[in-house]
């Protein structure tokens, strides 16, 4: 029973430490799927996050944070678009700059308006989400095996993390089952033949680009008003491109990423878990190694076992209609 409930523990981290991932990777699903490689998550997420602690410690309310991140990651994502849709510049340029951009501004803004070396003041109360409890949680606690499952890996999670596991089923059903998104596809696939049908290529882009916005932002602001209290510096830490490399390992497919995203939250609980911890025949491992085990995955997964991983013919290439 002890096993069991340190699984529980562990996979409930893993939910958790999954949400800023998969919210991400969908984001880059949408983009790309749309041909617009955006290699900006990192520096949009940032963004969102710093804006969302901000808007949350100044008004005292996590929903005008979750606001203001999101509105802040369009923003980011709109300069992307212009650079990269309207400009026809290099989306991997674009990209890079973003990310430079959103950690030079979040470090010199943090520190000019609050004095705490970069950081936001800590939030408490109504400015950050809190944990719902599901109906008769409480009740079924003590119920072996179901009463844990319930209690502990379903309920007590803040609304955002339910949010992000349903945009992956909402995600899959607007890009597959709808017009718009049989539209979006083809512009990552087929531009031309989207043009030939009186679709303008470029707005499609764009609203992809916006929905890449969105996500990033609510991702943002779950880690500086749910997951943390307060904005950090550099408190993304590499989120962005691992949601990135989780999304060439799903091969662009929404399901495929909720899996993705969960085995590389469950290597970053795992490396939480490990630290401090003494191995058979080994030791206390440095702590260093530890924290490097996500990335270090990543590359060996990538490398070794995702196979071919084709993305959209289109991507990265920008359109010019032709008269």
């Amino acid at each position: 029973m002890e096993f069991f409930n340190s699984s529980i523990f562990m996979l409930d981290s893993s939910i958790r430490l999954t949400v800023p991932l998969l919210l991400a990777c969908l984001a880059g699903l949408y983009s790309e799927r749309a041909g617009i490689f955006d290699i900006g998550l990192e520096g949009k997420m940032l963004a969102g996050a710093f804006a969302a602690a901000t808007v949350a410690a100044l008004s005292g309310s996590a929903l005008y944070g979750l606001m203001a991140g999101i509105g802040v990651s369009i923003i980011m994502s709109l300069i992307h678009g212009v650079a990269s849709i309207t400009f026809r510049g290099n989306q991997i340029i674009s990209g890079v700059a973003i990310n430079f951009l959103a950690a030079g501004l979040t470090t010199l803004l943090g520190q000019t308006w609050f004095r705490q070396g970069g950081r936001t003041p800590q939030l408490s109360g109504d400015a950050r989400f809190t944990g719902i409890e599901l109906p008769y949680a409480a009740e079924l606690a003590d119920v072996p095996i179901i009463g844990g499952i319930y209690s502990e890996l379903l309920s007590g999670h803040n609304i955002l993390v339910y949010v992000a596991f349903a945009a992956v089923p909402i995600t899959y059903y607007v890009l597959f089952h709808t017009r718009f998104g049989l539209r979006l596809r083809a512009s990552g696939e087929n531009p031309k033949a989207v043009d030939t049908a009186g679709v303008n290529v470029n707005f499609m882009r764009f609203k992809a680009v916006i929905i890449t916005g969105v996500l990033c932002g609510i991702a943002g602001a779950y880690l500086s008003t749910a997951q943390s209290a307060g904005f950090g510096n550099n408190m993304t830490a590499g989120k962005g491109f691992i949601a990135l490399a989780a999304l060439i390992f799903a091969k662009w497919m929404p399901i495929r990423a909720l899996f993705a995203t969960l085995l590389f939250g469950f290597l970053d609980a795992l490396q939480i878990r490990l630290q401090g911890v003494e191995l058979p025949m080994i030791g206390e491992v440095p702590v260093q190694l530890i924290q490097a085990l996500p990335y270090v995955l990543t590359v060996i997964l990538l490398a070794g076992f995702i196979g071919k991983a084709v993305g959209p013919k289109a991507g990265g290439i920008p359109y010019v209609k032709e008269r």
